[in-house]
C-alpha cells in the first residue's frame, strides 16, 4: 500500500490543525495503519475500519480528555488511541506490555471508561454526566453504542432514565447490522427498517442541507425538519394519528438520522449542531463493517476479531487440528439430529462458540437471542421445563451477567440447562475482561450443580454426552479457548461416572491433580519429580462439583504433598475446594496449588502469562520440593 504523507498526529490537538479537506487522506492513512499492523497482531479489525470517519469527527468536535467519550465494548477505540497520543505504539496492540485491544482508564487519560462487554456505555456515560450537572460543569459526554448494543437489557434501563437524570448526553447509535455475527431480533428488524425506508434519501438531503444553516437560526428550523421526517420513517408505528409512537421519543431521547457515517463533514456540522441542544440527544449513522479492506466485507464475521492475517488475501494460518469450539459445534450438532430435544442456544456468537455447524444443519432448534445473557438462561429454564435439553453457550466471562438466573431460576428449581462454558480459563491476548477466570468460584458455591472440565477433545465429547443425557438438574462444562492436545474424539462417546475422577498413575510421595487443560503442565511436572527420585501419582479430577473424595482423600493420605493445578484464580477455585474437603475430612497432608493470582491478568499470549505468573512445570515443582523441604 503507498504511504500517504502527512503530519504526524500525537494528540488531538494535531488533528483539529489539520485543513478539513485532508481529513479523508488521514482516514485512508490510518485504515492502512490498521490494515497492516492488525495482520501482524491480531485484533478487531472490521469494527475499527468502519469507524475511522466518525472517530475523526468525534475528536474534530469535542475536546478530550474533557469532554468524554464512552465506547460501548470498546473494542472499536483503536482509532481513538492513534489520535490520542498512541499512534506510535499501535503496532504493540494486544501484545504483552503494549496497548490494551479495549480502552483502560489506566492506559490514558482519554480513555475516561474501561469496557470489554456490551451494554455498558449507556449506563455509564449517563453517570457522567449526572456528575457533570451536579458539579455545575459543562464538558460534553459523547456515548458510542453499535446496534448490537440494544439487544441488551442494561441498554433500555439506562434509556428509562437518560430523560430524567440529564439535560445534555449525546448517542452515537453506529448501525451495521454486525455484533459479531449479523445481529438479529425485532430491535435489528426496526433499526434496519429505519435505513431502508425511502425516505432515508431526503433525509439525507435534508441533513445535506443543515450544513449550511449548523451555527445559525436556520439549526432550529432543520432540527424541526429532521424530526418531522424521523418520525416518519421510524418503524413501527400505529395507523392511528392520535396514538402514533416512535421508540426513542417515548424514552424522551431526541432522534437524529440516519446519517452516513462515513461523510466527515456532514458527521462534522452535525457533533456541531448536538453539542448545542439542551435535551438528551441520539444520533443514528450508518456504516460498513471493514470498509476499506476487501476481505473485511466480504466476510465481517472473520474480522470482526481475529489472528494474523495476510494482507493481500485476508487469509489466516490453517490448524492441523481443531478448537475445542468446533468439536463443541460437531458433537452437539450431531448429538440433536439423533435427539430431537436438544436445542442450542447462543448470545450473539454461533461463529466463537461453533454454533455455526448446529444454525445450519439444525436451524430449528438454534437460538441466537442477541447480547443478552440473563434473557439466554431465563430462556434455557423455560425450555427445560417443558423436558427440552437446553444447551446454552456463552464464554465463561459473559456467563457472569447471568448468575442470578443460575442461582433463582436455574438451581433452585433443579432445572437441567447444559451450560457450556466456552473460553473457561485464560483468553490471551483479549485481556482482562476475557479472561475466563472466575466461573469456578461463581458456581462452586451454588446447590445442585454439576461441573466439569475435560482434559482433551475425547474427554471433552464424552462429557458432552454425559450432559445430554443428565437430566437431574444444572449441569456445567468449562473448556479452553482455542485447541487441545490433539486426541480425537471416539466414533461413539461413552456415558462418565459423575463425580469419579480418573487415576492416570499411581505414587507414594506427590499427587498432582491436574485440571482441565492444566493436565499437560502436570505431566511434565511429573517427569523432572520422578527425576529426582521422587514417587508421583497423577490425577484428571474431571469434575470440579462434586469432588471425587474418595480418590483424592486417599492419595492425600498416603503421600506427603498434594498439589492441584488449574487455568482458573486460586480464590475459592478448585483447589481450594479440595482443601476445604480435606480439612473437613481431618487430612492434614500440605496441599499446593497453582493458579492465577488473586488479581486481574493482563493480556498477552498464554505462554507468556502463564509463565510470569507462575502457571508452569518449573513453578510446580519447585513448590512441591520445597513443601517436601528438599
Amino acid at each position: 500500500m503507498d504511504t500517504i504523507e502527512l503530519p504526524a498526529i500525537t494528540c488531538p490537538a494535531d488533528l483539529k490543525a489539520l485543513p478539513l479537506e485532508k481529513l479523508p487522506d488521514l482516514a485512508e492513512k490510518i485504515r492502512q495503519t490498521l490494515i497492516e499492523t492488525l495482520s501482524q497482531t491480531g485484533g478487531h479489525l472490521g469494527p475499527n475500519l468502519g469507524v475511522v470517519e466518525l472517530t475523526l469527527a468525534m475528536h474534530r468536535v469535542f475536546d478530550t480528555p474533557t469532554d468524554r467519550f464512552v465506547f460501548d465494548v470498546a473494542h472499536q477505540g483503536y482509532v481513538h488511541k492513534m489520535l490520542t497520543g498512541r499512534w506510535d505504539r499501535i503496532h504493540t496492540i494486544r501484545q504483552h506490555d503494549g496497548l490494551n485491544g479495549f480502552l483502560l482508564r489506566t492506559e490514558s487519560e482519554h480513555d475516561c471508561y474501561g469496557a470489554g462487554h456490551a451494554g455498558t456505555a449507556l449506563s455509564a456515560a449517563l453517570g457522567m454526566a449526572t456528575a457533570r450537572d451536579l458539579a455545575g460543569t459543562d464538558e460534553n459526554v459523547v456515548c458510542v453504542a453499535g446496534d448490537a448494543a440494544f439487544t441488551c437489557g442494561p441498554v433500555f434501563e439506562a434509556m428509562n432514565n437518560i430523560a430524567a437524570h440529564t439535560k445534555r448526553l449525546i448517542i452515537v447509535l453506529n448501525d451495521n447490522e454486525w455484533s459479531i455475527d449479523r445481529n438479529v431480533g425485532a430491535i435489528a428488524k426496526y433499526f434496519n427498517a429505519i435505513a431502508t425506508n425511502p425516505g432515508y434519501a431526503s433525509l439525507h438531503q435534508k441533513a445535506a442541507k443543515f450544513v449550511e444553516f449548523a451555527l445559525g437560526e436556520g439549526a432550529r428550523r432543520f432540527a424541526e425538519k429532521v424530526e418531522g421526517k424521523a418520525k416518519n420513517i421510524l418503524l413501527p408505528q400505529s395507523q392511528t394519528p392520535s396514538n402514533r409512537s416512535v421508540l426513542f421519543d417515548e424514552f424522551g431521547i431526541r432522534y437524529y438520522g440516519p446519517i452516513d457515517g462515513h461523510n466527515i463533514p456532514l458527521l462534522i456540522q452535525t457533533f456541531e449542531f448536538l453539542k448545542t441542544q439542551n435535551e438528551p440527544v441520539i444520533l443514528h449513522i450508518i456504516t460498513e463493517k471493514g470498509r476499506g479492506y476487501k476481505p473485511a466485507l466480504d466476510d465481517p464475521l472473520k474480522f470482526h476479531g481475529l489472528g494474523k492475517y495476510n494482507v493481500e488475501t485476508g487469509e489466516t494460518a490453517a490448524s492441523d487440528k481443531p478448537t475445542y469450539s468446533q468439536v463443541f459445534g460437531r458433537a452437539v450438532t450431531d448429538m440433536a439430529k439423533a435427539d430431537e430435544k436438544i436445542v442450542a442456544i447462543t448470545g450473539a456468537m454461533p461463529g466463537g462458540t461453533g454454533l455455526s455447524v448446529f444454525k445450519n444443519e439444525v436451524p430449528e432448534r438454534y437460538f441466537d437471542v442477541g447480547i443478552a445473557e440473563e434473557h439466554a438462561a431465563l430462556f434455557a429454564c423455560g425450555l427445560a421445563t417443558r423436558s427440552m435439553k437446553p444447551f446454552l453457550t456463552i464464554y465463561s466471562t459473559f456467563m457472569q451477567r447471568a448468575f442470578d438466573m443460575i442461582v433463582h431460576d436455574m438451581a433452585i428449581q433443579n432445572l437441567p440447562v447444559r451450560m457450556c462454558m466456552d473460553r473457561g480459563g485464560l483468553s490471551g491476548d483479549d485481556g482482562p475482561t476475557h479472561h475466563g477466570l472466575f466461573d469456578i468460584a461463581y458456581l462452586r458455591g451454588v446447590p445442585g450443580i454439576v461441573h466439569m472440565q475435560p482434559r482433551n477433545e475425547d474427554e471433552f465429547v464424552d462429557m458432552l454426552w454425559t450432559m445430554a443425557n443428565y437430566d437431574k438438574g444444572p449441569i456445567a462444562i468449562r473448556y479452553p479457548r482455542g485447541n487441545g492436545p490433539g486426541i480425537l474424539p471416539k466414533e461413539k462417546p461413552v456415558l462418565l461416572e459423575i463425580g469419579k475422577a480418573e487415576v492416570v498413575a499411581d505414587g507414594s510421595d506427590v499427587a498432582l491433580i491436574a485440571l482441565g487443560d492444566m493436565f499437560p503442565v502436570a505431566e511434565a511436572a511429573k517427569k523432572e519429580l520422578e527425576a529426582k527420585g521422587i514417587s508421583v501419582a497423577l490425577i484428571n479430577p474431571r469434575w470440579i462439583k462434586p469432588l471425587d473424595m474418595p480418590c483424592i482423600s486417599s492419595f492425600a493420605k498416603k503421600v506427603k504433598v498434594v498439589c492441584t493445578l488449574e487455568d482458573h484464580v486460586l480464590r475459592n477455585g478448585f483447589g481450594a475446594g479440595v482443601i476445604e474437603e480435606l480439612s473437613d475430612a481431618g487430612i492434614r497432608t500440605p496441599v499446593v496449588r497453582i493458579g492465577w493470582p488473586d488479581q486481574f491478568v493482563e493480556h498477552g499470549t498464554p505462554a507468556i502469562l502463564r509463565k510470569k505468573h507462575g502457571l508452569t512445570a518449573e513453578n510446580c515443582v519447585a513448590k512441591v520440593l520445597a513443601t517436601l523441604g528438599k
